[in-house]
């Protein structure tokens, strides 16, 4: 891909040689299974992924965080398929906390090399941040990576401990193993038919078959199809399984006020007001060094949840000031001097493009500049956890996305041993990367230090939510491209800055370390794309400022596909190109990128007769592993703009289960839609002007168009699906509002120069 960073390799490197520093033998022992430490009388595991009774209740545990993504009902199938079990009989639990769970596939999709690079040092990379995972034990529902990382070796637990029930089998009855089969839960010889829960005990004692050998798919009976999901019964009929839900004994009930002005000092409050208030146990004091990249501020502890808001608002402070500029056009001035004037890095730099745009002729030159606003989460759960710190024990009931560091910081806050800690893993409602935070769950551990050893439940408000949010970054790009005589793009150039996600998360989680080398995050979605062109040069700015940024749903790739597509199809114009043609001209030398861009055209009837006040855009996304077109149509209607329909091809190489994908990547298009076309955090006096969702709302449902979606698995490496509708939403619905208007928006929210029907 270009030009390799020498530091890159050296990464690479020294994970590699960290790996053997610890030993081969404890890189490739397995942890401990968490589920012995908990079994009931009659409950035996294999794994730490399966448990079954003697009376034959089977349980499938699948560790990560289930936030409406459908992830509980897939990992659990990847098990069930290869223990040979009726999918609609089995219970599914998320688990315990427990490193035997990291995410190994999250890490390994964060190397600064494009997806479709599979060469030695790429490859070398991605094994070396596999040997970081496996030591870091980081247990993590993010970067659409959960099924992914769970593919194979969760259907390695399903089939060891298949063929565990048949040893037990063959033990009992006195015949060889192999001839033996499983069917629905029983181990079959001849005529008689024994149930796995009456083998279960006596296999547990067993060790598995050294080799085992998975299913091949044509003998699936439930990968490949669609499933009923495990969360939907619970959710329909209103089951208290989210973290908001949480109900104990002689519960207390408490929120948090933190400084407006973000990361800043709380110099004094007066709590006399509130402590009278009917309700109200006790204020704390939040600020100390321990929360000193949170900002000062209070917490509240009290006998409901709206006496602690009200007594919250009561309490009367003195804030100190935050470090960046008070207002958004301040923080924009930061952003074009770090576009203009700084050094940066470049994960693709291929040909020489300085060179080729010395001496191009200015007509031959395209350049645009883009621009996208902060972005809050706003799940619709609010952010919430309860806390219990009793006898020298904590307990957390949380909704969120990674709980073995919640583990770590909630037990270093409250001063006890983290095998002494557990966090409990509710449903989520809404993550979207915001809940692979800390802050929530350690604010209610703080709280709980002060609730007299009893479990208090940390509800935030809504406003306290949006206003103190990790949020999607915002970011400037200035893109330049050359064409030469014969309209073929010569060059192309982009340079983007933003803030860096990884330095403002490594400064919330470990503040004595100092992030070294270039934040892929700032870039993906630009430097990445399946694009050959000869001289291709992408450079990262990191612009110095501190409003807490964080992963959001596609991360970078949620403003660099609007980037990046959007200046694609301004260079199909001046080219006098049809953008379609051009895309796949670019990708000639990846078929499946080629394979979704024709699918996704024949879908939206590209090409056919236009109809005056309508038009239709474009726009291609390779984001986490998996390949992505989408067409939008939108019509003019009184000089508002209409969306009408959108058209989806994705290809992620394996689609386990054709209904969610299709799920995932509709909710992602209703996501990316919603902040391109009102969506933007901005701030006055220091402080986030915006607090609900009548100044950051979303698309509402008389707003969203029809979404058509077809599944391609020709991808040879398998994609993840959570987030990968987001990216090319967004151009695609700016290249259309072109096709229909002429007027080019290189700004987002896009209502910013146009209305939308309501």
């Amino acid at each position: 891909m270009g030009k390799i960073l020498r530091r890159t390799f050296l990464i690479g490197s020294a994970a590699i040689v960290g790996g053997v520093a610890f030993g081969y033998y404890k890189y490739t022992k397995p942890y401990d299974n968490p589920l012995e430490d908990e079994l009931a009388e009659g409950e035996a595991t294999f794994d730490p992924y399966v448990k079954i009774t003697s009376d034959n209740n089977i349980t499938i545990i699948a560790p990560r965080a289930e936030m409406g993504q459908g992830v509980s009902t897939t990992l659990a199938a990847l098990v069930a398929e290869e223990l040979d079990v009726d999918f609609e009989k089995i219970t599914v639990e998320h688990g315990p906390t427990s490193f035997a769970y990291h995410n190994s596939g999250m890490l390994e999709d964060g190397t600064p090399f494009p997806h479709y690079e599979r060469g030695v040092v790429s490859n070398m990379m991605r094994g070396a941040m596999g040997v970081v995972s496996k030591f870091t034990g980081i247990q993590a529902t993010g970067g659409s990576s959960s099924t992914k990382d769970a593919y194979i070796k969760m259907r390695q637990a399903g089939c060891a401990a298949r063929e565990t029930l048949k040893l037990a089998a063959a033990n009992k009855l006195g015949v060889d193993v192999t001839s033996l089969k499983t069917e629905s839960g029983f181990v079959i010889s001849g005529e008689i038919r024994i149930a796995y829960g009456e083998l279960a005990m006596d296999a547990a004692k067993l060790n598995p078959p050294a080799e085992i050998k998975l299913k091949p798919k044509s003998e699936w009976k439930i990968l490949g199809k669609s499933q009923k999901r495990t969360d939907m019964l619970a959710k329909v009929t209103g089951a208290p399984i989210f973290g908001i839900d949480v109900d104990l004994p002689d519960m207390v009930y408490g929120t948090i006020r933190m400084n407006p002005y973000l990361g800043g000092k709380m110099f004094s409050f007066d709590a006399s007001k509130a402590e009278k208030m009917p309700g109200v146990i006790k204020i704390v004091d939040m600020s100390g060094p321990e929360n000193e990249a949170f900002g000062g501020g209070i917490g509240v502890i009290a006998s409901n949840t709206w006496a602690a808001f009200k007594a919250a608002e009561a309490v009367d402070i003195k804030w100190g000031k935050s470090d960046y500029p008070a207002a958004t056009d301040g923080i924009n001035a930061v952003l074009a001097k770090a576009l203009k004037s700084g050094a940066g890095d470049s994960l693709r730099n291929d040909g020489d493009a300085e060179t080729a745009f010395a001496d191009a002729p200015r007509p031959s030159v395209v350049e645009a500049e883009y621009y996208v606003p902060y972005l809050a989460h706003a799940c619709m759960e609010p952010m919430n956890a309860t806390a219990w710190l009793k006898g020298g024990k904590l307990q957390v009931w949380a909704p969120n996305q990674s709980p073995t560091i919640i583990r770590a910081d909630c037990a270093y806050e409250a001063g006890v041993e983290e095998k002494d800690t557990r966090v409990h893993t509710t449903f989520l409602g809404g993550g979207f990367g915001r809940r692979a935070e800390v802050d929530f769950c350690r604010f209610a551990t703080r709280l709980a230090k002060h609730a007299d050893e009893k479990p208090v439940k940390v509800t935030w408000t809504r406003e306290e939510d949006i206003r103190h949010d990790t949020y999607r970054p915002v970011a400037m790009a200035k893109f330049k491209a050359r064409l030469d005589e014969k309209g073929t793009l010569a060059a192309f150039d982009a340079r983007i800055a933003s803030p860096s996600i990884i330095a403002s998360l490594m400064g919330r989680a470990f503040p004595s370390l100092s992030p070294a080398g270039p934040d892929r995050t700032m870039i993906e979605g630009a430097f990445d794309q399946p694009y050959t062109i000869a001289n291709h040069r992408v450079t990262a700015i990191k612009a110095p400022l501190s409003v807490p940024v964080g992963f959001w749903r596609a991360v970078g790739n949620s403003f660099n596909g609007f980037f990046n597509e959007s200046f694609i199809d301004e260079i199909a114009v001046k080219a006098k190109i049809d953008p379609v043609e051009l895309r796949l001209g670019l990708m000639k030398d990846h078929p499946t990128a080629m394979g979704v861009v024709k699918k996704v055209a024949a879908m939206a009837d590209w090409g056919a007769e236009t109809i005056e006040g309508r038009g239709k855009g474009i726009a291609f996304t390779l984001s986490f592993g998996a390949w992505v077109a989408q067409v939008v149509e939108v019509s003019i209607i009184e000089g508002e703009v209409k969306i009408k329909n959108v058209w989806c091809a994705v290809d992620v190489g394996e689609a386990l289960d054709p209904s969610i994908i299709k799920a995932q990547v509709m909710s992602g298009i209703v996501f990316g839609l919603s902040s391109a076309m009102g969506q933007e955090i901005t701030f006055a006096d220091g402080a986030v002007e915006q607090g609900n969702f009548d100044d950051f709302d979303a698309m509402r449902m008389g707003q969203c168009p029809n979404i058509h979606v077809e599944i391609l698995q020709d991808a040879e490496i398998m994609g993840g699906v959570g987030e990968v509708g987001t990216p090319p939403s967004i151009p695609a619905l700016a290249n259309a509002i072109y096709a229909a208007t002429g007027k080019r928006i290189r700004t987002m929210p896009l209502s910013r120069e146009i209305d939308f029907v309501a």
